[in-house]
């Protein structure tokens, strides 16, 4: 396993050196193309800027210390994790500002106070009078003053109070009694992801705004602090037009983009930053089959886009420089073998791509496939040099 010293940037090449470069690369591998990247993150980020919110990014889709930087160019800001192994990590190279956006269970509670009592706000997430008392007991016990948002359901999504629930002031009176720092209220609009329209994605997302800002109104209104209201997921991220009573926006998959949030209209292909190299290990032309050495172990089981107008199967294809190979997708996908095929239904011709051919597929949900694998092997727009290695953290 790679150990984040192992980290290895790769300089230019001397005299008599090779460059290390995507087409001698053993395959799968990922590719991140730094430039899509950074588009990326200055599109959001200049949309938030426009709007005068926060933008705390989620680290979950990148989990590197390397992305981060490239997030924050002149230093850490605010983030967002979804394990507390990314906390510790992000803590451990400079980053003092952080969420923990899931749901409080005893041992995450302890852990999170070992944080805060090492010098890292650290704010996490609950929606119960129980989930209240626990973090004050486990405060209490290292000697710190815990900080949590309320979780706040804005469309059935997953966890969390309706913002006209009873239990809200009820929890907000528990976090007070157990002596708990109310950081604020926290949603994500996960239905979201299974939208498809602008109106829609504009309707979800001024929907998002105005049930975390009537929650945040109902607590104030009950003489409870709310000073953060936090929203976001990507697609409502890019397609809100008013944040007002919004502070802060959250959203961690606009880093890389992928084959859903395509399917979602929020991005192009031309967007999508990461990709898995693989390499041609057989053809069966009497069945229309190219077969590469990536499989579910290198792409994820995910199928997101099964659900959406344009089924992409494990992935689009593309050829060794990333472009697109006519509805060329995985069809199939075992553990360590991919099946491409032309989609169903269209007249395009199977590419000639003999054995030894490299190909890069596009991921349904980067998050998923980022997580096989263990480093970016960081690219240019237009060049195969591999100029840089960044080490992906894991774990909970």
């Amino acid at each position: 396993m790679l150990r984040v010293e192992d980290r290895t940037d790769i300089p230019d090449a001397g005299p008599g050196e090779t460059v290390a470069t995507v087409g001698a690369l053993a395959t799968p591998a990922l590719l991140l193309d730094k430039d899509r990247l950074d588009r990326n993150l200055v599109r959001l980020s200049s949309r938030m800027a426009g709007q005068g919110v926060v933008l705390r990014p989620h680290m979950k889709t990148a989990k590197s210390i390397d992305v981060a930087q490239r997030v924050y160019p002149s230093g850490a800001g605010p983030i967002t994790v979804s394990t507390l192994a990314e906390a510790e990590y992000f803590a451990q190279h400079g980053f003092r500002d952080i969420t923990y956006a899931v749901g409080l269970s005893p041992h995450t509670a302890d852990r999170a106070m070992r944080l805060r009592k090492a010098g890292v706000d650290l704010k996490v997430l609950l929606d119960s009078p129980e989930q209240a008392a626990m973090l004050g007991a486990a405060g209490r016990i290292v000697g710190v003053t815990p900080s949590a948002f309320i979780e706040i359901d804005c469309d059935g999504h997953r966890g969390g109070l309706t913002a006209t629930d009873s239990k809200l002031i009820a929890v907000a009176a528990a976090l007070a009694e157990a002596g708990v720092k109310i950081a604020g209220i926290l949603t994500h609009a996960g239905e979201s992801y299974g939208l498809s329209t602008p109106a829609a994605l504009v309707a979800a997302a001024e929907n998002e705004r105005a049930v975390a800002v009537a929650a945040a109104t109902t607590l104030r209104a009950a003489e409870h602090e709310c000073p953060v209201v936090s929203v976001g997921s990507t697609p409502t991220a890019h397609f809100a037009e008013d944040l007002t009573g919004v502070t802060e926006m959250r959203c961690g998959v606009y880093m890389f983009f992928d084959l859903v949030m395509h399917g979602v209209g929020v991005c192009t292909t031309d967007d999508i930053a990461i990709s898995v190299l693989a390499t041609v290990i057989g053809t069966k032309p009497e069945k229309g089959w190219i077969l590469v050495d990536a499989g579910w172990m290198a792409l994820s089981r995910d199928r997101g886009t099964a659900a959406q107008r344009v089924d992409q199967g494990y992935g689009l294809v593309c050829d060794a420089a990333g472009r697109i190979y006519p509805d060329l997708i995985v069809s199939q996908a075992s553990q360590e073998h991919g099946i491409l095929a032309i989609r169903p239904g269209s007249a395009h011709a199977l590419p000639n791509l003999p054995v030894g051919a490299k190909v890069r597929i596009l991921p349904n949900h980067a998050c998923a496939t980022a997580s096989q694998h263990e480093l970016y092997n960081v690219v240019s727009a237009g060049s195969d040099a591999i100029e840089a290695r960044w080490l992906r953290m894991g774990g909970w």
